[in-house]
């Protein structure tokens, strides 16, 4: 079964666009939560992120991510594809 991914995301930032780029690559579905012009989705991002408020933040079920920088670090290490297609 595959994991509840989601991702909060602003339209403008690059990060987020490598961030969707990489996951539609790897063939998952995710739910973006544009938080441009949403107050609420934000504050629901920095609770959930313990803090952080900058873009993109990255959920896979439970565990955080972080951002776009820890998403690659962990598929160059090898270790995304585990999360994201769990035996």
């Amino acid at each position: 079964m595959q994991p509840k991914i989601v991702i909060y995301t602003k339209g403008y930032c690059p990060y987020c666009k490598a961030t969707k780029t990489l996951l539609n690559a790897k063939g998952v579905a995710f739910l973006n939560h544009d938080i441009t012009n949403d107050p609420d989705l934000r504050r629901e991002m920095i609770a959930r992120s313990n803090g952080r408020t900058t873009v993109p933040q990255i959920f896979i079920d439970d565990f955080h991510v972080g951002g776009n920088s820890e998403l690659t670090a962990l598929d160059r290490a090898g270790k995304l594809n585990p999360l994201l297609n769990p035996a």
